[in-house]
């Protein structure tokens, strides 16, 4: 990646990411406008807002589009050197052929392990270690979510301050659990999603189901294999039982549990743990054109460290990873990982279809006002995220990590889908890259914020936890970002630090992915 730079403030800036690139991306705030002159006689025929692609030499009508080395479209009309190419000046190309993908031909070599970084965990009876010591409610339908409500607002007024080792309680509300087709073959990923959210390691092992009682997801199916429902200590409770008389025994019965299982987390404390107990989870939502130049590839770098120190790192949102899958599947550890990755792109590949609608739905408008002009694009950015470590596991959505390293987690690109998939999926903390801003956060995992943009990082000062567009400008490199961002994951994992999607309480309700019908 070069930049042109000079440093001072009118001085115009802009990114070029490979040598065969034929655009590069404004960098100054506002854009720059028409008769700018850059330092290498570069003049722009146009205003260019901040962010957008201009064309480095004169494309011909038909001719490709290339940024980070790749074709991301071709030139709809002729486009001259210094003009702005914009989403409706590129045809976008056809999608990688999965039938022809190389898998497992350019594997990294193991990487130089990463040693003495721990963090303060809590550590789990099934070897697990948690980043928060919360207490979470299961729900088996939404029907009940009204009560799970109400019953959190009392746990956290009058329970609470009885156990100080426990950080909160959170109620998984989700809009699941019945008028579904409860067998038919998709709906395996909601209830998997559901069993495995249960568990995440951040609730420390304490299951507590609270159902209505006539719902298709029967609640039995929400607990673990092997666990019994102990009539002298319930896991699992239905409003519709007979032996309630009343809103208030309902209440008063779902505060006993709670009661119960409060006492046990308490009992827990921090511990110090190797980092290679993490399970961190990489996201961006609010992307940008430079999403893919400075956040992204400093997460990037920070994926490889996690990796290094036997960490488990999770990159999801298959339609953000469908176009650049031919650059994934060489680095699968192997063959057989490299045909999941395939199989869950045709898989939503299919899914999409059944919709009629295709990748194209993705970027949004606000992706595309920050100048990404395709999806093409910006999956070309999204997976720098994923650094350059081996692929070891492919996860089918809301499947549970099984293996340290780097693991695909397939979900949609939906922010907080991809959030609540990814927490079934293990995640016991995250990061969220964003270009244009968003106030996203969990309540049963901390959301670091990186922003890939000064501007962004300026406005949104108390919302946003690293400034990865210090990296556009040349004050920091990628490498020291990413280390930035490695140290504040320990920091945050051990309760050091708290980031301001906590702090404000700003936190997302779940949404389940249910790509099965609704009856």
């Amino acid at each position: 990646m070069s930049i042109t730079q000079d440093y001072v403030a009118a001085t115009p800036l802009c990114i070029k990411v490979h040598d065969t690139d034929n655009v590069a991306i404004v960098v100054n705030s506002g854009g720059l406008p028409a008769g700018t002159v850059f330092a290498d006689g570069l003049t722009l025929v146009e205003h260019v807002p901040q962010g957008h692609k201009v064309a480095l030499e004169d494309i011909p009508e038909g001719a490709p589009i290339r940024r980070y080395g790749e074709v991301i479209g071709h030139a709809d009309r002729a486009l001259a050197r210094g003009s702005w190419i914009d989403e409706f000046k590129i045809r976008m190309p056809a999608a990688p052929p999965l039938a022809a993908l190389k898998l497992a031909t350019a594997v990294p070599p193991p990487p130089v392990p990463l040693e003495g970084f721990t963090f303060a965990g809590y550590r789990n009876a099934d070897g697990s270690v948690g980043t928060r010591n919360i207490l979470g409610i299961s729900t088996s339908v939404h029907c009940v979510a009204g009560v799970i409500d109400h019953v959190v607002r009392i746990i956290k007024e009058r329970l609470l301050p009885n156990y100080p080792n426990v950080d909160d309680v959170v109620g998984l509300n989700h809009l699941y659990g019945c008028g579904v087709a409860i067998n038919a073959p998709a709906a395996i990923v909601p209830i998997r999603a559901l069993q495995n959210l249960a568990l995440n390691a951040n609730f420390g092992g304490e299951i507590m189901v609270v159902a209505l009682g006539c719902e298709k997801l029967q609640p039995e199916r929400l607990l673990p294999a092997g666990l019994a429902d102990d009539p002298l200590d319930p896991s699992l409770m239905r409003l519709q039982d007979e032996r309630f008389t009343g809103f208030a025994a309902m209440v008063d019965s779902i505060l006993e549990m709670a009661d119960r299982r409060l006492r046990h987390l308490n009992a827990r404390t921090r511990q110090t743990c190797p980092a290679s107990e993490l399970v961190v989870g990489m996201q961006c939502g609010g992307s940008d054109a430079f999403s893919g130049v400075t956040a992204n590839p400093a997460v990037g770098f920070c994926s490889d460290l996690l990796v290094r120190a036997g960490a488990t790192v999770m990159f999801s949102e298959v339609t953000e990873v469908r176009d650049a899958v031919h650059l994934l599947t060489p680095r699968c550890a192997t063959p057989e990982i490299g045909q999941a990755l395939v199989r869950e792109m045709a898989w939503y590949d299919e899914y999409l279809a059944r919709g009629e609608s295709d990748r194209s739905a993705n970027p949004s408008p606000g992706n595309k006002k920050g100048g990404l002009a395709n999806v093409v694009e910006k999956a070309l950015g999204s997976i720098a995220k994923s650094g350059t470590s081996a692929i070891v596991e492919v996860l089918s959505p809301g499947q549970k990590a099984t293996r340290h390293g780097l693991i695909f987690a397939a979900t949609p690109a939906s922010d907080f889908v991809c959030g609540t998939m990814q927490m079934a999926s293990g995640i016991t903390l995250q990061v969220f890259t964003t270009g244009r801003g968003t106030p996203y956060g969990l309540a049963a995992v901390p959301v670091i914020k990186m922003a890939t943009r000064k501007d962004l990082s300026a406005r949104w000062h108390d919302l946003i936890d690293i400034d990865a567009g210090r990296i556009a400008t040349g004050e920091k490199t990628i490498e020291e970002i990413g280390w930035e961002l490695f140290h504040l994951i320990l920091d945050v994992a051990s309760g050091r630090k708290q980031p301001w999607s906590d702090h404000w309480g700003l936190h997302n309700a779940l949404a389940v992915f249910n790509p099965a019908p609704v009856t």
